[in-house]
């Protein structure tokens, strides 16, 4: 099992991030929440891990928090018709604190926003979780963390994300300047991207 990266930043997207470990290059599939945390391309970085073996491929799953990678656990072994992408894509609609939140209050029409979500697959994550998630995280890095490029750097990699998320190509660039005259061009592609989520993007 692998269980984290320590290593140099490679390269980095909505979505994936390579880290050099002494001259080998992981792909890493990453959260929205994740990315935004990341360091600057070319530092030095940690990424705790999940390994998923599949028949055709061995897949690591990256993560900046013990408490996001602890969720996304939590999400495939627990709640029924969940898998590694969907989990994924519930980390980068919500954090984990907001994410305890909706789970706390049963907030089903919230999490069903999320691609990938129904409400059917809402409400299972409320009922199977509830009684398994304790407070929310404490002292956790918070969101939006990453630097924020140029406005046009930045809105490409919300568009991307929010691509990654399901969304067509042209109905992300639409939400993605939506969003970006609502909250300014220095906003972070976290921002944008859970702006365009509560707009139902």
């Amino acid at each position: 099992m692998i269980t984290f990266l320590h290593g140099r930043l490679a390269a980095a997207e909505p979505g994936v991030a390579t880290v050099d470990v002494h001259g080998v290059g992981y792909e890493v599939l990453i959260p929205l929440s994740s990315f935004d945390r990341l360091p600057p391309v070319g530092s030095e970085v940690r990424l705790l891990t999940h390994l998923a073996v599949r028949e055709d491929a061995h897949l690591l799953y990256g993560f900046m928090t013990g408490g996001e990678r602890d969720l996304f656990r939590l999400l495939i072994h627990t709640v029924s018709g969940i898998g590694p992408k969907i989990a994924l894509n519930v980390l980068s609609g919500m954090n984990v604190a907001t994410l305890h939140g909706a789970v706390a209050a049963g907030d089903v029409k919230a999490l069903s926003q999320i691609s990938g979500v129904g409400r059917k697959t809402a409400e299972r994550i409320v009922m199977e979780l509830k009684d398994k998630l304790g407070p929310a995280p404490t002292g956790e890095a918070p969101v939006g963390t990453r630097p924020a490029g140029p406005g046009g750097q930045t809105a490409a990699d919300a568009i991307a994300a929010l691509v990654t998320l399901g969304l067509k190509p042209a109905d992300a660039q639409e939400a993605v300047r939506a969003a970006q005259l609502l909250l300014g061009t220095g906003a972070t592609v976290d921002a944008l991207v859970r702006a365009c989520f509560k707009k139902g993007a």
